[in-house]
């Protein structure tokens, strides 16, 4: 039997239907865990925010964060907007098991690549001298510059969308809801990362930095490799509220 042979068959309308139905909280988990993954590897924008929280403080770090939070958001839209545009498309179950597939490839390239990543001894802060009180927003706008100038991080929002099956139709609520908590993932990122870096600010160094982007890294190799399995297997992760059932069937 081949891996599409393998696939439940069902009724033409069944993928759309179990779109409408994504619960909130699955698409809240969803958005939050994209937040986080699109953050957190330690490219220029997370290396000045651990420079400024070190040297001006952890607010000022943070604020960093916030104006990369922006960026990513805006990103994350646009990329979800012209995945809507081709949903009838995707919504073939085929064409959704590619895109799975292809999906958990690319975040296990980009995990291969976050592992290989050495951190520059130094970004370069052109920060603008500001007055006191418009210090933090001066830190976020440049944070936010700097996010945005890279639009590669659109790639990387198109394979997570195609593997955690981010995009909805006819489900405004949960869609919307996970646009949200995409941000709040992101923020959460940047809010723990400036909380260790405070905290253990006498022994943060570039070989900390380092050993992050290796760790998450991991991480990502671990869970694209899982995740290609469950595409190859026909399942997909669904995340259950407290005292439902688990499941793991894609289509139901």
């Amino acid at each position: 039997m081949t891996i599409l042979q393998a696939i439940p068959q069902m009724p033409e309308t069944n993928f759309q239907e179990w779109m409408k139905d994504v619960g909130v909280f699955e698409e809240m988990m969803k958005g939050f865990l994209i937040g986080v993954l699109a953050s957190a590897p330690m490219g220029p924008v997370g290396i000045l925010t651990v420079q400024r929280t070190l040297n001006k403080g952890r607010w000022e770090g943070f604020a960093t964060g916030i104006g990369a939070s922006v960026s990513d958001i805006l990103y994350a839209i646009i990329t979800g907007y012209f995945m809507y545009l081709v949903v009838d498309i995707i919504e073939d179950p085929i064409i959704a098991l590619w895109i799975k597939i292809i999906g958990s490839v690319l975040l296990f390239i980009f995990g291969v690549y976050t592992y290989r990543s050495i951190p520059k001894q130094k970004v370069v802060d052109r920060e603008a001298p500001v007055e006191t009180k418009n210090k933090l927003t001066g830190f976020a706008i440049s944070g936010f510059a700097i996010t945005v100038s890279n639009p590669l991080i659109v790639l990387l929002f198109v394979a997570l969308y195609g593997q955690f099956t981010f995009i909805l139709a006819g489900n405004w609520i949960a869609q919307t809801m996970g646009y949200i908590f995409i941000v709040v993932g992101a923020l959460a990122w940047w809010y723990a990362l400036t909380w260790l870096v405070d905290k253990v600010r006498a022994r943060f160094s570039n070989q900390v930095i380092w050993r992050i982007n290796r760790i998450i890294g991991i991480i990502v190799m671990v869970v694209s490799a899982i995740m290609i399995v469950y595409a190859l297997t026909g399942h997909t992760f669904h995340f259950i509220p407290f005292g439902e059932d688990p499941g793991f069937q894609l289509f139901e």
